[in-house]
């Protein structure tokens, strides 16, 4: 049986991925919008957005030079309890972790699913063909491939939102050497809704300059959070809230996600979901390996994580949180030590006497 573009979509699906799409191997227009974000300067410090491996962003077929076709494919990772409590007036105060790393870490699911579809093709097609794999990790635009592959639109949070399924979505690309009638692009659907940028605590969200909008990484709470390294300006940790790992406030405010489905998927079961800052605050170097090893949080590293430790007692507005922080500011690591110190100044200003 020969390649069908068909036969692989349908492999996808039994292989566990809600949504599958295909678009020609071929540079995107998004190309030039990429190059303008990154001449603004909204990358921050992450040199994999700008350096030469920015660069081979332009064409996939940097990535497999026989490339023809790329399958994109999506992955719900939505769980059924997905609230954190309420830090605000109440006791003890406990950080937020983003959904997308509650659970194990997705780049291994989806490279493992991606590797079992590839097999799956391959058993069942007589001609031999090149491929490889993707996972948030390659030089790719993933999401304006997803688009052109008909997946969903790049929301003005220029997350990627499938009409169905929201934009709780894990994305996951193979690259083949076969060319493959492709999918059309969905329509955008954002409309006169602006409510991800209304409620955006550091106004990531800017004007893009061609009438659309576009993530400064600099401001966003989810670069601040894991990104960025070493200090954070005052102004902008007093603004990220009790969020440790990532954030989520432009997702879950989106219309869209309102009735989207829920993942049954083990490999997303809550681990770490709103865990005590006092907890948190006392882990060791030893501790942290143990309980974040395996999952997306381990990207902060272990002083990365303290330090948001720090702001997010900080920005509790609790006295109680005073002698932790001031535990931690005598931190042997000096980012801790100082991030504790600067979150401490904070909390004495905005916490009543």
């Amino acid at each position: 049986m020969g390649i069908t573009a068909a036969l692989i979509k349908d492999l996808a699906f039994r292989c566990g991925f809600e949504l599958a799409g295909i678009t020609p191997a071929r540079p995107a227009e998004d190309f030039a919008r990429f190059e303008r974000w990154q001449s603004q300067g909204y990358a921050g410090e992450m040199r994999y957005m700008t350096d030469r491996r920015g660069d081979l962003r332009a064409d996939p077929r940097n990535l497999l030079p026989s490339a023809q076709s790329i399958l994109c494919v999506g992955k719900v990772y939505r769980t059924a309890r997905e609230n954190a409590p309420k830090n605000e007036g109440t006791k003890p105060a406990r950080g937020r972790i983003s959904r997308y790393a509650r659970g194990g870490d997705y780049h291994e699911l989806m490279r493992n699913r991606l590797t079992e579809l590839v097999n799956l093709i391959r058993e069942r097609c007589d001609q031999p063909f090149e491929w490889r794999i993707s996972v948030d990790t390659a030089p790719l635009l993933e999401r304006s491939y997803a688009r052109l592959a008909g997946l969903g639109w790049i929301g003005k949070n220029t997350c990627l939102i499938n009409q169905q399924q929201g934009s709780w979505i894990f994305l996951g690309e193979v690259l083949l050497s076969v060319p493959l009638p492709p999918d059309s692009p969905a329509p955008a659907r954002c409309g006169t809704c602006t409510r991800c940028i209304d409620a955006c605590p550091t106004d990531a969200i800017v004007p893009d300059g061609n009438g659309g909008w576009s993530l400064d990484s600099r401001l966003c709470i989810s670069y601040l959070t894991i990104e960025k390294r070493g200090e954070v300006p005052a102004e902008l940790a007093a603004r990220t809230g009790n969020h440790l790992f990532g954030c989520d406030i432009c997702q879950e405010v989106c219309p869209w996600n309102g009735r989207a489905p829920v993942s049954d998927e083990p490999w997303f079961a809550l681990s770490a979901f709103a865990p005590l800052l006092t907890d948190l605050a006392a882990l060791t170097e030893e501790k942290f390996r143990q309980t974040f090893r395996h999952t997306p949080v381990w990207r902060a590293k272990y002083a990365g994580f303290l330090r948001n430790v720090a702001f997010a007692m900080g920005n509790s507005g609790q006295a109680e949180m005073l002698r932790p922080l001031e535990r931690l500011a005598r931190h042997a690591d000096p980012l801790v030590a100082s991030s504790a110190r600067q979150a401490l100044a904070h909390l004495k200003r905005t916490t009543p006497a």
